[in-house]
């Protein structure tokens, strides 16, 4: 099945669902297909973004995330259960400033927020540096 974003003459947008592109023509040239608001036969496909199928998007998600992790593990210091403290530290200017990741609890990192710390979670668990 084929879904099309469909307008019609009078510019009403609506969705219609075919077998084929074939289908979908077959059907437009004998006037079987009518604006679901107006009634309007004139009736023309529309711009619709691509449909992604969803194991691609997955994939495609997989990817950006091992890309994020990579860049955040390269380009900052991890400091475990220690981040909230650094991080005030840094803000304050008791700690040089520098890039840094690592775990804090919810009313931590609440509390970092709310005082003005830039702080942002990130979509995946930190893994602690073995070196």
């Amino acid at each position: 099945m084929i879904r099309y974003s469909l307008r019609c003459a009078n510019g009403h947008d609506f969705d219609g669902w075919f077998r084929s592109s074939e289908s979908y023509e077959a059907q437009r040239a004998g006037g079987q297909i009518t604006c679901t608001e107006c009634g309007e036969q004139r009736v023309e496909k529309s711009l619709m973004a691509p449909s992604v199928p969803a194991r691609a998007g997955r994939a495609r998600a997989a990817q950006a995330m091992a890309k994020l992790r990579d860049h955040v593990e390269k380009n900052s210091d991890y400091v475990g259960a220690d981040f909230a403290e650094k991080a005030r530290a840094i803000h304050e200017g008791r700690e040089p400033e520098r890039a840094i990741h690592g775990e804090a609890r919810l009313d931590e990192a609440r509390k970092l927020a709310e005082d003005g710390v830039p702080v942002l979670p990130l979509p995946f668990a930190a893994r602690a540096k073995t070196h």
